[in-house]
Parts: C-alpha cells; sequence; structure tokens
C-alpha cells in the first residue's frame, strides 16, 4: 500500500464534565495537540451545544482534528487524519491528556492506495433504491 495518512479514531471515557463543555478548554486543548504533532492550522471552528456539549473541527494543511463531546456521559470522540508529514499521535496524547480521559481507546488507520500492480477487489452491488420522486 502507498500510505497517504494516518487516522485515528479515538474514543474516550471517564472525563470531567465541566472540561468535556468548556468551548474554551476544547479550543486550547486542539492547538496544544496541533502545536505538539506539528500540524499547520488552516482554521478552527468550536460550537457549544445547549444545554450541554461541544463540537470543534479544525482544519489543518495535513487534514484534520474533530472532536464531539457528551459531557453528561463523560464522553468525547474525536477523529485525527494527518497526511503527509505531522504526527497525530502525538496529537492525540496531548488532546486526550488535556481533557483528563481516564480511559481512551484508539484505532488507527492507513490511508491510502494500492501500490503499482496491486489487485483491486470489488463487489458489485445492486443499485441504491429511492422512493424519493424529483418533479
Amino acid at each position: 500500500m502507498t500510505k497517504l495518512g494516518t487516522h485515528l479514531i479515538v474514543d474516550a471515557w471517564q472525563v470531567p464534565a465541566d472540561l468535556l463543555n468548556d468551548p474554551e478548554r476544547i479550543r486550547r486543548a486542539i492547538l496544544d495537540g496541533i502545536t505538539a504533532g506539528e500540524a499547520t492550522l488552516i482554521d478552527l471552528c468550536v460550537h457549544q451545544f445547549s444545554p450541554h456539549g461541544v463540537t470543534a473541527t479544525a482544519t489543518l494543511a495535513e487534514s484534520h482534528i474533530a472532536i464531539h463531546t457528551w459531557p453528561e456521559h463523560g464522553y468525547f470522540a474525536a477523529d485525527l487524519f494527518f497526511c503527509g508529514a505531522g504526527k497525530p499521535v502525538v496529537a492525540m496524547e496531548i488532546l486526550t491528556k488535556s481533557l483528563q480521559a481516564g480511559e481512551i481507546k484508539v484505532r488507527e488507520l492507513t490511508r491510502g492506495f494500492p501500490g503499482p500492480g496491486a489487485v483491486y477487489e470489488s463487489k458489485k452491488e445492486e443499485p441504491l433504491k429511492s422512493s424519493l420522486v424529483m418533479a
């Protein structure tokens, strides 16, 4: 496989609710992770929901970081995709430590495509059937 990037899928539990409901804390954790992960920030959007929860997405030159929080469950889900340069594992470690996660599960995916001479395996699927009628 020709590797184009590393994609980390993170589930974190036992996180203090006040941290997960603090948009500035989330913003700072992401920015610290970007710096430590040697990535380049293009844009950062942080949104606080009512009555609780925060969603944040950072667009990076290397791809993105996204986090969604459920303070009422002490849980957050994060997605870190870095292509090219950068250290996504370091960024993830900063993020989970900054938010004081008690337990984490990380799945790492290598993103890319098969190299020359690779055999592509595909299954022909039936077309999607839709009840949508266009007028």
